[in-house]
């Protein structure tokens, strides 16, 4: 089979490329599935570098999620079988002709969603979620701005936003971009890079906003702090700007605000029942069809390196999908 292996920590993407590995086979407990697409993640490009905190042993295959038909099962696995169509996350191997997981982080692919759809599902919808109803507790007719909202984490944040009731504000360095998000139910946009705080008090009566969704961090966060409003929180989502910032204690004490790391991924481990009950709550809006992931360009797997350009140019409105 094809994969896309990292075989060496190196820069522009020196140490990636793509080999031919043997088919896996699996372990009780574990499905083997045709991998019918994965999303890329911006964790991805920075794991071929070794800056995210995740940092497998080498050799290991990119890719944290993708959809496809399951292949063969291994001894004791009862809930799917071969020709299922399925959906689910694994921390690396999803850029794969094929992957080897256990049965039970694999759920059914809802009817609603194309494989593609599915694939850029799980982690962008999850960390929504988790960020705004539970570290956030955003609260119907609340103010809700969203910074990087045309990318695949800013989308879902805009849609799970309107689902919970809040008047979403969404930001982006691009009008063309921005287009998409408004279409997406945003019911503010603003250029960041005309300065944001100022039109955000403006569209809030002065009070500014009550749940800040943060991404970006650099410029981004330090400007949100002056737009927050009192018993506000500002979640801190990563640092796609390159820069972490950081901020003096005072501010949020006279401002009376929170600052609020989220870790999707990680609560769900911390709080295993939390963490189902989380990932049935965004599955269920799924197999619904009360949402649905922007898919920016299905790219064949042999042609990876053009999908990883087009998310480190920023040229990406949602999710770039790999299709083996």
């Amino acid at each position: 089979m094809k994969s896309l292996v990292v075989s060496q920590l190196a820069p522009d993407f020196a140490g990636t490329g793509l080999q031919d590995l043997p088919l896996p086979e699996p372990k009780p407990g574990e499905v083997r599935v045709a991998v019918k697409a994965a999303s890329l993640n911006f964790p991805d490009l920075l794991m071929t570098e070794g800056k995210y905190q995740l940092k497998p042993e080498l050799p290991f295959t990119l890719g944290m999620e993708l959809a496809g038909v399951v292949d063969a099962v291994g001894e004791g696995v009862t809930e799917l079988k071969p020709g299922d169509d399925v959906a689910g996350g694994s921390r690396i191997g999803a850029f794969s002709e094929y992957i080897v997981l256990p049965a039970a982080g694999l759920r059914i692919k809802p009817a609603a969603l194309t494989f593609a759809e599915a694939s850029a599902y799980g982690a962008a919808y999850l960390t929504a979620y988790v960020s705004l109803a539970i570290r956030g507790a955003l609260q119907p007719g609340e103010t809700l701005l969203v910074h990087g909202a045309s990318g695949g984490v800013g989308m879902a944040a805009v849609e799970v936003g309107k689902l919970l009731g809040a008047t979403v504000i969404a930001t982006s360095a691009s009008d063309e971009k921005l287009k998409h998000v408004k279409a997406r139910g945003a019911d503010h946009v603003i250029n960041v890079t005309r300065g944001f705080r100022e039109e955000v008090k403006a569209l809030t009566g002065g009070r500014g906003a009550d749940v800040i969704y943060d991404p970006v961090g650099g410029d981004v966060f330090d400007e949100s702090v002056r737009c927050i409003a009192f018993d506000g929180r500002l979640l801190v989502i990563g640092f796609t700007s390159g820069r972490i910032p950081t901020i003096s204690v005072n501010i949020p004490l006279i401002k009376g605000f929170s600052v609020v790391g989220v870790r999707a991924g990680e609560y769900g481990r911390q709080f295993p029942e939390k963490g189902r009950q989380n990932l049935d709550a965004i599955w269920k809006w799924a197999e619904e069809g009360r949402v649905k992931p922007c898919i920016h360009a299905e790219v064949p797997l042999a042609d990876w390196r053009r999908a990883f350009d087009m998310m480190r140019s920023r040229e990406v409105v949602g999710k770039v999908v790999l299709v083996p």
